[in-house]
């Protein structure tokens, strides 16, 4: 695992003396750590890779957010982008501080972006691994950009398991056992809490000698109604609950069941693959993708038969040259995304598909921006708040000109 900053998270000063505790409750600006949450619930920082270094880089959680820049790159002309518009929070995709930072002296690049922000008031937000999983992500930005329907993802990444607690109970005594059965950590399922199912049936049993039953005698069947309460939780929360139940429920000894389940594949992941409307020749789609994406130096790259018809396409935005067996699993006729490196696309094409389309990193993350901008705004005005929401349109791309000669044909002499 590579070393994350020592620096994580930095205090930025008010823009006003006293800005804090005076907006704090006017209900239409929301104040850091509200926008922090939108952005942590749409962008789960637990699904990032263990590498990456996401989440809250400078910034005071009390601080009031009117408006917010995005970007792909924590780049100095990006900084200087927010500091000018007035930004309170910017959010990058790609991270500033992804490994170990001894200093943050401003003689060094790392330090004077730090001190840039701190000093004007701006936080930081990173959204990187997190968002290219998430769904929908970096990659179903660049799908619904380039018309590609009915899209899923190309590795998808398996739910958090979540075992089941069945226990019986009176009905009198329900509700009481759901409330502290989910204090301990039952029954949230996404967005919702204390999900739980219920069921009527008739419970049965013989007290023994040494019994103190809450119903019925020693030495007699009693049959009684009883409530079958079904309920999920994380299997690190599982003992917590079962002492819960057992602690609310009116029985000596509770019946309950533990039900262990396997994480199953869910709708986020890395990449995605889906269909054109109608297929259409690699050129032509290829044309497609280059006037979509936003210009670069490094434009479009096309490697395959050209009047090949494709229409199952795969897509990762950024880097995605480890996906290559995803993609042809998946029956891609071609995959776009970045940084494709000489050898192995080479041994990509020895394949026969899919047909490779290479661009500029930059050009294929930053359709993320506007969509996640709309996605936090919305989510921010459901809540009773509104920001104002800016995208970035710097070309961050580190490349600044294309020098083109006479273009030679793959596989023809020079």
């Amino acid at each position: 695992m590579v070393a994350t900053a020592t620096v994580r998270a930095l205090v930025a000063p008010h823009r006003t003396a006293g800005t804090s505790s005076s907006l704090r409750h006017v209900p239409d600006v929301p104040v850091l750590a509200d926008v922090v949450a939108v952005l942590d619930a749409l962008y789960d920082p637990r699904t990032a890779e263990e590498w990456d270094a996401v989440g809250l880089v400078t910034g005071d959680p009390d601080q009031p957010v009117r408006r917010v820049l995005f970007a792909v790159d924590p780049v100095d002309e990006v900084i200087s982008e927010a500091v000018e518009w007035g930004a309170d929070l910017l959010v990058t995709h790609h991270p500033l501080l992804l490994r170990g930072v001894h200093s943050v002296s401003t003689d060094r690049p790392k330090g004077r972006s730090v001190t840039t922000l701190v000093r004007a008031g701006i936080a930081l937000q990173v959204a990187h691994t997190n968002a290219d999983v998430a769904r929908p992500g970096v990659s179903d930005a660049l799908a619904d950009l380039l018309g590609i329907e009915d899209t899923r993802p190309l590795r998808p990444i398996a739910d958090a398991a979540l075992d089941k607690i069945v226990v019986f109970v009176p009905p009198e005594a329900v509700e009481a056992v759901m409330d502290a059965m989910t204090s301990a950590g039952a029954g949230r399922l996404g967005n919702y809490e204390r999900a739980a199912f219920m069921s009527e049936g008739t419970g049965t049993f013989l007290p023994l000698a040494g019994a103190t039953p809450a119903v019925g005698q020693v030495g007699a069947v009693e049959r009684v109604g009883e409530t079958r309460l079904e309920m999920v939780a994380p299997p690190a929360r599982v003992a917590a609950v079962v002492e819960a139940l057992r602690a609310a429920h009116p029985y000596e000894e509770p019946a309950f069941d533990v039900l262990l389940t396997r994480p199953v594949p869910g709708d986020r992941g890395l990449g995605r693959v889906g269909q054109l409307p109608a297929p259409e020749t690699l050129r032509a789609f290829g044309e497609r993708v280059a006037s979509a994406l936003p210009p670069t130096a490094s434009g479009v790259r096309v490697a395959g038969r050209l009047n090949a018809l494709v229409q199952t396409v795969a897509v990762c935005g950024g880097a995605g040259d480890d996906l290559f067996d995803d993609v042809r699993r998946a029956g891609a006729d071609v995959f776009v995304t970045a940084d494709l490196r000489h050898h192995p696309a080479s041994e990509a094409l020895a394949f026969g598909a899919p047909a490779l389309i290479d661009c500029a990193h930059w050009a294929t993350e930053w359709p993320w921006l506007g969509q996640a901008a709309a996605r936090v705004s919305a989510a921010l005005t459901l809540r009773g708040t509104t920001v104002e929401t800016r995208v970035s349109h710097l070309v961050t791309d580190p490349w600044s000109c294309h020098l083109d000669g006479t273009t030679p044909i793959s596989g023809e002499p020079l």
